[in-house]
């Protein structure tokens, strides 16, 4: 036992000095991450796109209507950049990008709302640009509800309605919103907290497979298996310890900057968090080999095939598009990716706070994903012995 840990140490020791001599190294395992971490987190520190650019087109220019706008000006995703008589001008602005959306009022709105006539209110939304379009066409329709309304209002004002009696009228059932798991409804909560673990573990996955690879480019393999003992999993194991310390701290260190200092939710504290980074780190790691096995000793191919189901994760994962509306060879196809199970986790245990019970699943997962290059270890063997580089 004692020399199974020294050969670990020794194969440890070669790797660090390897790393003092490549500083692309520290680049790519440390610099990278946190750069990611401070691109999302500065991206979307607001939570939601605010102040979206859009066009007014006030042909009624009444007080009613006036009043509408004011309420859609004041609404945290719209800002009216151009307030205009011609739908023309509004349309050309849309066109050339200025604007997202036009909201609409004809002329004799007002006057044919009072009159019991059905007045048309229209909003146009760019949907090529989708996430601005959607949320100022949620205010858009709001607003056009409440421009009915408003006008109802006026009408039974002018009737000599009290006001207790035009709102029990107008809102019989008052509705009370809760959104669970994330109440300020900020997208950074679910963005950020996965596309910066998701860009690591792509990140640990290539240089896992780059840094087993590398021997067989250097034609180091054998030199290093015999350091081993003629053993390929002290040769890994010592190899791939500085990466797993040096990724761990960088995920804990995530995790302390979205749940400490940007105190974004996490139900079930911190150190679990940490717990499941790890193992996050690791069955990525796991990936790394098992890639590194399906092409022994072909470093690009083994890169080439963790670059495509590392990017192709981030669809399947769940958190832009359900996995359970997918088709079934999508959803099980899912399974395979570190990401997926990680992100199964982070919304029951972070987000909902629900007992560990509720994603034992995900945890297995990942530790088969772990353990997955164990059924093909023959191959690495193999390979040590008898298979030179393949560029």
């Amino acid at each position: 036992m004692l020399d199974f840990f020294k050969r670990i140490w020794l194969i440890t020791r070669r790797e660090l000095n390897t790393f003092s001599q490549r500083p692309i190294f520290f680049f790519v395992m440390f610099v990278a991450p946190l750069g990611f971490l401070v691109f999302f987190t500065t991206l979307m520190n607001a939570g939601l796109p605010t102040k979206l650019p859009a066009a007014l087109v006030d042909e009624d220019n009444t007080h009613v209507t006036r009043q509408l706008t004011r309420i859609l000006g004041s609404m945290e995703e719209t800002d009216f950049v151009l307030e205009t008589n011609s739908f023309t001008e509004a349309r050309q602005a849309m066109q050339r990008g200025e604007v997202y959306a036009i909201f609409r009022i004809p002329k004799g709105t007002t006057e044919a709302a009072l009159t019991q006539r059905q007045p048309v209110i229209s909003f146009y939304t760019n949907d090529t640009y989708y996430i601005p379009a959607s949320l100022l066409m949620k205010d858009m329709r709001k607003l056009s509800e409440m421009a009915g309304l408003a006008i109802t209002r006026e009408t039974m004002r002018a009737r000599g309605f009290r006001d207790d009696q035009i709102m029990g009228t107008l809102q019989p059932i008052v509705v009370e919103s809760h959104p669970l798991g994330n109440p300020h409804l900020n997208y950074s909560v679910v963005l950020t907290n996965l596309l910066v673990p998701g860009l690591l573990m792509l990140v640990i996955m290539l240089t896992t497979s780059y840094a087993l690879g590398v021997e067989w480019k250097r034609g180091q393999q054998k030199k290093l298996y015999a350091m081993s003992g003629n053993n390929v999993w002290v040769a890994v194991l010592g190899k791939l310890l500085p990466q797993t310390v040096l990724y761990t701290i960088i995920f804990w260190l995530i995790d302390l900057v979205l749940y400490s200092y940007l105190q974004f939710p996490c139900a079930c504290g911190i150190p679990r968090m940490m717990l499941w980074g790890f193992l996050a780190v690791i069955a990525s790691q796991g990936f790394g080999i098992l890639m590194f096995e399906v092409f022994p000793s072909q470093m690009r191919m083994a890169m080439s095939a963790c670059s495509l189901l590392g990017v192709m994760q981030f669809s399947l994962a769940g958190f832009s598009f359900p996995v359970s509306a997918m088709d079934a060879p999508f959803q099980w196809l899912s399974n395979i990716f570190p990401l997926h199970h990680y992100f199964l986790i982070y919304v029951n245990q972070a987000l909902n706070g629900y007992p560990i019970s509720y994603v034992w699943s995900s945890v297995v997962a990942l530790v088969v994903i772990l353990l997955l290059p164990q059924l093909f270890y023959f191959r690495i063997t193999d390979a040590f012995l008898h298979k030179e580089y393949i560029p």
